[in-house]
């Protein structure tokens, strides 16, 4: 008998060789393939989407902007309404207007609801803005329309909901959309293909930090 009174109970190591752990990994990583190729297959229609960037976290605004250079380097034409932005001028849109003839940029609101504090003004700053989505949203030339913080004039009910839904749901197949900006109403979401919530972890504002050029605008 063995003298070691635990050589009979003891757990066998794992095999932790890098052949092993290369063949685990080689099987895992075709069980996962065969799983996204079964995927794709099923994924074969092609059509416009309605994304939506929601959520309190940093991000929602840039990612659609990540878009905009996305469908610019695949030769499509964009269109940007902003809706509450507009007080000051931003990286994205100075960078954007020096491409006019790929990109058409309107900034219509006049800057953040709590500096307004005019809810008429916002209104009709809004209304006019969605007169300009309108009309991107009726252009089959347009391969790709962001409407930045829609979400915040569809909050405060600056917006008919359903005029939304309505245009939304009208635009060329196509044509793909771009939501932005906190508190996206359950409608809304609802009707988009592709919804991102944006969560905060950490944020340097809270820290005392700034807002910074090339990072916040």
């Amino acid at each position: 008998m063995s003298s070691d009174p635990l050589s009979n109970n003891s757990t066998p190591k794992p095999d932790t060789s890098t052949d092993n752990i290369n063949t685990r990994h080689e099987r895992r990583m075709q069980r996962k393939k065969a799983l996204m190729d079964e995927k794709i297959e099923q994924a074969q229609r092609k059509t416009g989407v309605l994304l939506v960037h929601t959520g309190n976290g940093k991000g929602k605004s840039s990612s659609a902007f990540g878009m905009v250079m996305r469908a610019m380097g695949h030769g499509m034409k964009v269109g940007v309404v902003q809706f509450i932005k507009g007080a000051m001028s931003t990286g994205e849109e100075i960078f954007l207007r020096r491409f006019p003839d790929e990109v058409e940029f309107h900034a219509m609101g006049e800057g953040y609801t709590w500096v307004t504090q005019n809810r008429e003004r916002d209104m009709e700053k809004a209304a006019a803005a969605w007169e300009q989505a309108k009309r991107f949203l009726t252009d089959p030339t347009i391969g790709l329309v962001v409407l930045d913080e829609l979400n915040i004039a569809l909050k405060y009910h600056y917006l008919g909901l359903q005029m939304v839904i309505d245009d939304l749901d009208g635009r060329p197949e196509m044509q793909h959309v771009a939501v932005t900006g906190r508190g996206a109403l359950p409608e809304i979401i609802a009707i988009a293909d592709t919804v991102t919530e944006m969560q905060v972890i950490k944020h340097a504002f809270k820290e005392g930090i700034v807002a910074q050029a090339g990072v916040e605008w």
